[in-house]
């Protein structure tokens, strides 16, 4: 938001200089983002001096020695200068010493040649008003000995860019911007008087230039038009022009100039038709047909979709509601007959046009975070004030009003005690009234609670903690007591979820991962790759920010793609990468939320080595990822890995597993290898491996038993081998979890079965098409002896026996 200094003296008798407004601004919340001068910059200790003698450089043939008179009171100052282009008589700008050039170049006595010289005459480019620096800048007009130079050069302006956030769109103007340099200076703001009589009753030309005016949508509660005969549409004066231009905006002529004036002024949007251009003289407030076309100011043919509004006559779309008019009805030189549109859309219709069309504009940004109602009217006469005034012509009948919006003041009660509670310091209670009604609040005082009647304009004020706010602003922050705080806290460290996080990234790390962090707000087509076409909808924003940002993410793993393709298109050797954070996932009751740890580790090096390293293949991550569910602490015993298939679309068919079920067991794991066509779609050539960690928040709150060291044993284990046929559509991890704990039942607590582990599988001859053969080591260990062969012996036959009658597997000898 471009704000002209000049332009806000309009509305307040603002005396402080352009640093102070610049270090007042953000104690308001309006950031500085820059600062602009139109003309001469605010200059200190620069006057008009007039030349009184001028004399040889008695050692430099291109210098001159002059006695300046810059003020009657003093004596003249000798200086030293360079130029040619004056004589004796002339008056030129004169920086004394202590001035500060543009270009924070500083002025001090000094010596040139060894001949003293108290200040500089200057040039217009020294003075930053010109280009060109052939000679000083010879005042015409003779002003008077003494007077700073920006009384010379009134043409001048500063510009402060600032920037306002959403919840403010009062400041959208200067009017709002002057209301809030009057509450911190306690001024008064002089808003300009209408012309406009309320009453058009007695207009001169009865009869208005539309005959029909029809709202068909919601989106739009309140629409007014006016009827403006005989205007002459012509270049606009140049006070109209240099206000305009100020701001970054281009003079067209002296009707949009009104409009887009009124606009800057005090932030209500409005638009000007060509009369003539209204089909069958109806103005239709509509959604877009699906398909329908309009091509905007800007020249450019935009499609629209029905939930976009429009502004339309019988037969075409006019006006994208609130964004930007069409060439169809624009006002030209040729129109002498106008309708102006003063209206309020609905702040999230205005935005998501905005948004959708990729085409942001002065009303639509303001449109978008909400404009007074209650200014709807107001801008239209001062707007008919300013054209009956610069175009001529006449208002042809009584406006056309149709809706209204619910513009009651919001009451809120708030109590002195409140505020000093929020503060942490008493402030006396006439002060808080009398900012209050600085603000604009009306105040209405009780012995306990007071009610706070907020006005229209500052709609986003709805809660008692937001009067505090609004006080704290304008009475100043570095007015509050220097105190130690004192409040009790939770150690972050203490929350599991936190410390969960913490020991991952530190185990990943030194597994040679680099940690990542990715928004949380993905794009549709990537959710439709991650879980498909038919569940993405379930994790949709209603009201997106960015068509890249449309839906919450399903995954981490999509993420850590975009940062491997970074990685690889800059060149960078980076191939293990992990994020832990928050994922969403559909579920029937709606959308479950966990807590989730992603890796992802490429086959293939970045860079050429003269050794290869170990290939990374499934069993790499997986050992990965069963370090991070053991730092959580998490029994996965009962989850048995399965193979994933077509339906998991992230995930490659046969080349990765799945295991846990979130929804029923609140923690599900998946390795392996991802889609193919999934990495070709980020253009990633090498195949990719990876791990994904899902669980339930609550998992971590659990009451665990504590860790406890046991030592190792010291005597030897006894390991037996066996071959089970199975099926072979039945995993192996399945048949080594039921053949343990067979083994365990076997040794009847006397001794331990240290692991079981699969070191073999086999299909093919010997087999039937549909069997496999896993081949098995059982550990059998003791802590405290060492395990004779007949117990042993025992156990391992007890297993044999149990699986032979106890299961559907078959023993192969």
């Amino acid at each position: 938001m471009k704000v002209s200094l000049n332009w806000l003296k309009e509305y307040l008798d603002l005396s402080v200089s352009t640093e102070e407004l610049s270090n007042t601004f953000p104690l308001l919340g309006l950031d500085v983002e820059s600062i602009e001068y139109k003309g001469l910059k605010p200059l200190d200790n620069i006057v008009v001096g007039e030349i009184i003698s001028q004399e040889k450089h008695p050692d430099a043939d291109k210098l001159s020695v002059c006695q300046v008179q810059f003020s009657n009171d003093e004596p003249p100052a000798q200086i030293v200068c360079g130029a040619k282009n004056f004589v004796v008589g002339d008056r030129v700008p004169v920086a004394l010493p202590g001035a500060r050039l543009p270009g924070d170049f500083k002025i001090k006595k000094s010596k040139l040649r060894g001949v003293p010289s108290n200040g500089m005459m200057c040039s217009a480019k020294e003075l930053g008003l010109s280009e060109e620096n052939e000679g000083l800048l010879l005042l015409k007009d003779k002003p008077e000995i003494g007077t700073s130079i920006n009384e010379v050069f009134t043409d001048t302006d500063t510009i402060y860019n600032l920037e306002i956030t959403s919840n403010r769109g009062d400041c959208l103007s200067h009017i709002g911007i002057a209301r809030e340099l009057a509450a911190y200076y306690n001024l008064k703001v002089k808003t300009p008087e209408l012309s406009v009589s309320t009453d058009q009753s007695n207009s001169a030309t009865p009869e208005r230039l539309l005959s029909n005016l029809e709202i068909q949508t919601t989106e739009c509660p309140h629409y007014t038009a006016w009827s403006i005969k005989g205007v002459s549409v012509k270049e606009s004066p140049d006070w109209l022009k240099k206000a305009i231009d100020s701001i970054g905006l281009r003079p067209i002529n002296n009707i949009v100039d009104i409009t887009n004036f009124v606009l800057m002024e005090c932030g209500q949007p409005l638009h000007a038709f060509d009369a003539a251009k209204i089909e069958g003289q109806e103005i239709i407030v509509r959604n877009a047909i699906k398909g329908e076309k309009i091509t905007t100011l800007d020249e450019k043919q935009r499609t629209l979709s029905p939930e976009m509004l429009v502004i339309a006559d019988t037969k075409k779309a006019l006006v994208i509601a609130g964004v930007m008019g069409s060439l169809d009805a624009e006002v030209t030189d040729k129109t002498t007959d106008i309708l102006l549109e003063s209206a309020w859309f609905k702040p999230g219709s205005i935005r998501a046009t905005s948004r959708k069309l990729n085409l942001s504009t002065d009303s639509s940004y303001r449109f978008a975070r909400d404009v007074d109602p209650k200014g709807v009217e107001w801008a239209a006469k001062r707007a008919i004030g300013l054209i009956l005034e610069l175009a001529g012509g006449e208002i042809s009948g009584p406006e056309i009003s149709i809706g209204d919006i619910n513009t009651a003041d919001a009451n809120i009660s708030i109590s002195p005690a409140f505020i000093e509670k929020k503060l942490g310091f008493a402030v006396n209670e006439t002060v808080i009234h009398e900012i209050f009604e600085r603000l604009g609040f009306t105040v209405i005082q009780s012995s306990e609670n007071w009610s706070v009647k907020v006005p229209s304009f500052r709609r986003e004020v709805t809660r008692p903690i937001d009067l505090v706010e609004e006080f704290i602003r304008i009475y100043g922050t570095d007015k509050i007591p220097n105190k130690r705080v004192q409040n009790s806290a939770v150690d972050r460290n203490d929350d599991p979820i936190a410390t969960f996080f913490s020991n991952t990234a530190n185990y990943l790390i030194g597994q040679n991962f680099c940690e990542c962090q990715n928004y949380t707000l993905r794009s549709k087509d990537e959710t439709s790759q991650s879980i498909g076409e038919a569940n993405e909808s379930t994790l949709a924003l209603s009201n997106p920010i960015t068509s890249d940002q449309t839906h919450i993410r399903s995954s981490i793993i999509p993420g850590l793609l975009d940062n491997i393709k970074y990685n690889i298109n800059n060149g960078n050797n980076v191939s293990r990468l992990f994020e832990t954070g928050r994922i969403f996932r559909p579920s029937p009751d709606g959308i479950i939320e966990s807590l989730a740890v992603g890796i992802v580790v490429l086959k293939n090096s970045l860079v050429k080595n003269w050794l290869e390293r170990t290939d990374v293949d499934y069993y790499t991550v997986k050992n990965i990822i069963s370090e991070v569910t053991d730092i959580a602490n998490f029994n996965t015993q009962s989850l048995a890995f399965e193979k994933c298939t077509d339906k998991d679309l992230l995930w490659q068919s046969n080349q990765s597993a799945v295991a846990g079920e979130l929804a029923l067991k609140q923690i599900q794991i998946n390795v392996g290898l991802l889609n193919l066509k999934t990495t070709k779609i980020w253009g990633i050539q090498s195949p990719v491996f990876a791990a994904e960690l899902i669980f339930d928040a609550n998992i971590l709150r659990r009451k665990t038993k504590p860790l406890s060291f046991k030592a190792i044993s010291h005597f030897p284990a006894s390991n037996k081998d066996l071959a089970i046929v199975a099926s072979k559509n039945e995993s192996a991890e399945k048949v080594r979890k039921s053949v343990e704990k067979i083994a365990k039942k076997a040794t009847g607590g006397n001794f331990q079965i240290e692991f079981t582990r699969i070191f073999d599988v086999y299909e093919g001859k010997g087999l039937a098409d549909d069997e496999k053969s896993i081949a098995l080591s059982i550990s059998f260990r003791s802590h405290d002896r060492t395990l004779k062969e007949k117990e042993v012996n025992m156990a391992f036959d007890q297993i044999q026996r149990s699986i032979a009658s106890d299961t559907n597997y078959k023993l192969r000898s």
